[in-house]
C-alpha cells in the first residue's frame, strides 16, 4: 500500500507539472514594418551615432557642466527615476507570487459554564504554507508582463533624459545667440548715437532739416527697444534653464560665444530600420505592447481552473504534546460568470490593438522627425552661408553710403535704408547660425543616438 501511494502521488505530481506546461495565449512576436530602405534625404550610412556623447562635441566646458547638473538635479528626472524605482517594485511583488506563502499565527482562548467556575484555557501557535500551482502560466505571464512594464518605464526614463539633455543644449545655444544679438545691437545702437550726434550738429548749423533729425532718433530708439527685447527674453531664457537645473532663478554662466561653437561632424543618420532599436520612444511603445499582448493569456488563464495547495501546522502551548497537522487541495473552476471573462479576453485585445496603432504612430513620427531633422541640417547650412554673404554686403554698403552722403552725392534716407538693412541682416546672421546649430542638435536627438550615458543618479 505504501508503494500505491508513492505511485499516486508521483501520478499527481507527475500531472501537475503537465498541467503547468500548458501555457495559454500567444508569444509576443515583433510586427514586420514596412519600411523605406533609406531615408528620403542624401546622407552618410557609414557608421553609427549611437554611441557618441555629441554635447561633449561642442567643447565648451559650461555647457557640458550644466548637461551634467541637469542630469542629477532636473526634477523631472528625479520623479522619473522614482517611477522607475516603483515600477521595478511592482515587478518583485509579481515575481513573490511564483513561490509559496507562509505565515504564522497565535492564538488565546478562555472559557467557562454554568456547572463549573472553572475557566479552560487555551493556547495555539502554528504554521501555514500556500501554494497557487502556476496552472497555464499565469503568474509567470503576470510576472512577465511586470517585466515588460519595468523595462518600458526604463525607456520612459531614457526618453525623458535625452529630452532633458536636448533641452539643455537648445536652451544653452538659443542663450548664446541672444547675447550675440544683444552685443549686436547694442554696437549699432551706438554707432546710430553718434550718428544722432552729427545729424543734431547739421541741424543746429541749419544744414539739414528737421524730418532728417527726426528719422535718425527714430532708428536710435529702433535699436534701444531691440536692447531691451533681448534683455528681456535673455533673462527668461536663464530662468527656464534654471528649472532645468534645478534651482531657483539665476544668472547662467557663459562659455565660448555663438560663432567659437565647435560644429558637430557629418551626422550619419544610417538606415531606418535601426530606430528600432535605437529610439527610446519606440522601446517604450514596443515594451507596453509586448506587457499587453501577454495579458491575452492572463486573461484566457481565468477560463481554466486554479490548484492552490495548503499546508497548516501547529500545537497547544499549553499542551505540547497536542501537535497537529493538516495537508489540502482545492480545485476551483469556472462554470457561469455571465461571459465576463470571455468579455474581459476580449478587453484584453482591444487593449492590444489600441497599442499596437500607438507602436506603428511612434514609429512614423520617429521617421517623419528624422526626415524634417536631416532637411532642416542641410537647409540651415545654406542659409547661414548666404545670410553670412549678406551681412558682408550690406555693411560694406552701408559704410559707402555714408560716403556718399557725407558728401552729398545721396539722400539720408540711402543711409538709414542701408544702416537698417545692416542691422537686420547681422541679426539674422546670428539666428542662422544658431538654427544651423540647434538642427544638428535636433538631428541626434531624433535619430536616438549619443545616448550611451552613465547617469550621476
Amino acid at each position: 500500500m505504501r508503494r500505491n501511494k508513492l505511485y499516486n502521488f508521483a501520478l499527481i505530481m507527475v500531472s501537475i507539472l503537465f498541467v503547468t506546461s500548458c501555457k495559454v495565449g500567444e508569444d509576443y512576436v515583433r510586427e514586420e514594418q514596412n519600411l523605406p530602405s533609406s531615408f528620403r534625404q542624401d546622407t552618410s550610412i557609414d557608421m553609427s551615432i549611437a554611441n557618441i556623447p555629441w554635447w561633449e562635441l561642442f567643447k565648451d566646458p559650461v555647457l557640458v557642466e550644466l548637461v551634467n547638473t541637469a542630469l542629477i538635479n532636473n526634477k523631472s528626472i528625479n520623479s522619473a527615476l522614482a517611477r522607475l524605482k516603483e515600477s521595478y517594485l511592482f515587478y518583485e511583488i509579481a515575481s513573490a507570487d511564483l513561490y509559496p506563502s507562509v505565515n504564522y499565527g497565535v492564538g488565546a482562548t478562555t472559557s467557562t459554564n454554568s456547572n463549573t467556575s472553572d475557566f479552560s484555557n487555551s493556547i495555539g501557535a502554528g504554521v501555514t504554507a500556500s501554494y497557487t500551482v502556476d496552472l497555464w502560466h499565469r503568474i509567470r505571464s503576470l510576472n512577465d508582463a511586470a517585466l515588460q512594464e519595468f523595462l518600458a518605464t526604463e525607456e520612459g526614463n531614457r526618453a525623458l533624459t535625452i529630452n532633458i539633455i536636448t533641452s539643455m543644449a537648445v536652451a544653452y545655444i538659443s542663450l548664446r545667440d541672444l547675447d550675440n544679438r544683444l552685443l549686436i545691437s547694442e554696437k549699432t545702437a551706438k554707432n546710430f548715437a553718434e550718428n544722432l550726434d552729427v545729424m543734431q550738429a547739421r541741424y543746429d548749423g541749419g544744414f539739414v532739416n528737421e524730418v532728417d533729425l527726426t528719422q535718425s532718433k527714430i532708428q536710435l530708439i529702433e535699436a534701444e527697444a531691440t536692447i531691451a527685447t533681448l534683455n528681456r527674453s535673455r533673462i527668461q531664457l536663464e530662468n527656464s534653464i534654471s528649472v532645468l537645473l534645478g534651482t531657483t532663478p539665476k544668472q547662467i554662466p557663459r562659455g565660448l560665444p555663438l560663432h567659437e561653437q565647435i560644429y558637430l561632424p557629418e551626422v550619419p543618420a544610417g538606415i531606418p530600420s535601426e530606430l528600432i532599436n535605437r529610439r527610446p520612444d519606440i522601446l517604450q511603445a514596443e515594451r507596453q505592447l509586448q506587457a499587453q499582448t501577454i495579458r491575452i493569456g492572463i486573461a484566457e488563464a481565468l477560463k481554466y481552473p486554479s490548484l492552490t495547495i495548503s499546508l497548516n501546522m501547529g500545537s497547544q502551548l499549553l499542551n505540547p504534546t497536542s501537535i497537529f497537522g493538516e495537508l489540502g487541495a482545492q480545485l476551483l473552476g469556472p462554470i457561469f460568470n455571465g461571459g465576463r471573462i470571455k468579455k474581459g479576453v476580449e478587453i484584453e485585445k482591444v487593449r492590444t490593438e489600441q497599442l499596437l496603432y500607438n507602436y506603428q504612430l511612434t514609429y512614423l513620427t520617429a521617421l517623419k522627425e528624422v526626415e524634417d531633422a536631416l532637411i532642416a541640417q542641410n537647409t540651415y547650412n545654406k542659409e547661414y552661408i548666404l545670410r553670412k554673404e549678406q551681412m558682408e554686403l550690406a555693411t560694406k554698403a552701408a559704410q559707402l553710403s555714408w560716403v556718399r552722403y557725407d558728401g552729398g552725392l545721396t539722400s539720408y534716407l540711402e543711409v538709414l535704408t542701408l544702416q537698417e538693412s545692416q542691422f537686420n541682416s547681422e541679426l539674422r546672421a546670428s539666428s542662422s547660425l544658431k538654427q544651423e546649430i540647434l538642427s544638428i542638435i535636433e538631428l541626434y536627438q531624433a535619430l536616438g543616438g549619443g545616448w550611451s550615458i552613465n547617469n550621476p543618479n
